[in-house]
């Protein structure tokens, strides 16, 4: 292990912000680490147009967030959301274009009584200027 890799390590085992009972904010090395160390579900909650403009992260799951009013069904996308889980403390990863939506939705859900919630900082965008990989929808 390198030490930049042992020192990124170290700032995620004790970094608040992932160990809080709110929402976490992740960036996308700390994404990939949370999803391969603890099988994190990365759940896309933008629109289906979003989607196709731009593919989605890799091995994520799309769950629309928002209805085309602006409204979030809070208790419906909750449930929607545990069928894709496969463990009820499965560390949970929301992607949106900018991380504005992702950020609201999780903290209702934190507010909700969810636990092991973030969202990606600067959302798909930063994903994609980062250089990371992205799949056509």
């Amino acid at each position: 292990m390198t030490l930049k890799s042992f020192f990124f390590v170290l700032s995620l085992l004790i970094s608040p912000p992932l160990f809080a009972n709110g929402l976490g904010q992740l960036n996308p090395e700390q994404l990939h680490s949370l999803q391969q160390s603890q099988n994190a579900l990365i759940v896309d909650v933008r629109t289906p147009a979003e989607w196709q403009a731009s593919g989605i992260i890799p091995n994520s799951q799309k769950l629309q967030g928002f209805d085309s009013n602006g409204k979030f069904d809070a208790d419906k996308w909750l449930s929607d959301l545990q069928k894709l889980k496969s463990s009820s403390d499965q560390p949970v990863i929301l992607v949106c274009r900018s991380g504005n939506r992702s950020s609201k939705i999780g903290e209702l859900l934190a507010q909700h009584g969810e636990k092991n919630i973030y969202h990606l900082s600067n959302g798909i965008q930063g994903w994609i200027q980062s250089g990371n990989p992205v799949k056509a929808d």
